[in-house]
């Protein structure tokens, strides 16, 4: 029992959000060698941003906005939850126009997301709303001049289910020029080079293998393409010029 414990407590434990847009990379994770050297542990954004900076995780896939909070910072990976045109799953519903929204509830899931919003609905929209942190059921509360950021499978839950949707990630785009990083991997300690490497292939793999990830999923809930979203809304890459859409990003925070 006790050379159990030990071996686990070597293993680097990796956080991954719990979202559809994680599914190529964790796959790739759970179909390569590295996963016998990781404890993979599954979560919203915000509570493995929390769990980084508390440091019960080694490695997180977290939201950018997190970054600056946290004591020590490393981006290991070549592979980020990133968008080069609309995201699909980070989306302003409403029943009305957006000149003609008056309140925005925030998904509570992401700081990233919800800071995106209240950049991009000061600077690009020029929109003063008010912002109000959602409840549980806020999805129910879209009405009149009433709207709501909903990210992740929940957006693509809701994808058809309204008049009017903005695209954070399109916008961002139009506003800024740069394509946008909602998440990337992330760790607070220095780690061995060899892992990393190991751990780069094992994203590739998951992200080289789509079709055989998408056999993997449920879709009975989700009113969306899958393969359309893996291949063309998310973009896994984490190459110069999202690093650049990210650095600008952080900049307005």
């Amino acid at each position: 029992m006790h050379a159990n414990l030990l071996q686990l407590s070597k293993k680097i434990r990796v956080g991954a959000v719990s979202y559809l847009n994680t599914k190529p990379l964790l796959y790739g994770l759970q179909h390569h060698a590295v996963y016998e050297s990781i404890e993979l542990i599954e979560d919203y954004p915000s509570n493995l941003a929390k769990a980084l900076k508390d440091n019960t995780i080694d490695i997180g896939l977290v939201p950018v906005a997190v970054i600056p909070s946290l004591a020590e910072a490393n981006l290991i990976s070549d592979y980020c939850i990133g968008a080069t045109g609309p995201v699909a799953s980070v989306c302003i519903f409403s029943k009305v126009p957006i000149d003609q929204i008056t309140t925005v509830y925030l998904d509570y899931q992401s700081k990233t997301s919800v800071n995106l919003a209240r950049i991009l609905l000061k600077n690009y929209w020029k929109k003063e709303v008010l912002l109000l942190d959602a409840p549980e059921n806020f999805i129910d509360l879209i009405d009149h001049t009433t709207a709501a950021v909903i990210i992740g499978d929940r957006a693509l839950e809701q994808y058809n289910s309204y008049n009017y949707k903005y695209d954070l990630a399109e916008a961002w785009i139009d506003y800024a020029g740069k394509p946008f990083v909602f998440a990337t991997w992330i760790s607070n300690k220095s780690i061995d080079t060899s892992f990393i490497a190991s751990f780069n292939e094992a994203n590739k793999y998951g992200v080289d293998h789509i079709d055989e990830v998408i056999k993997t999923i449920d879709q009975s809930n989700i009113d969306y393409n899958l393969h359309t979203y893996f291949t063309k809304n998310i973009s896994y890459n984490l190459d110069a010029s999202k690093k650049e859409g990210m650095s600008q990003f952080l900049s307005l925070l």
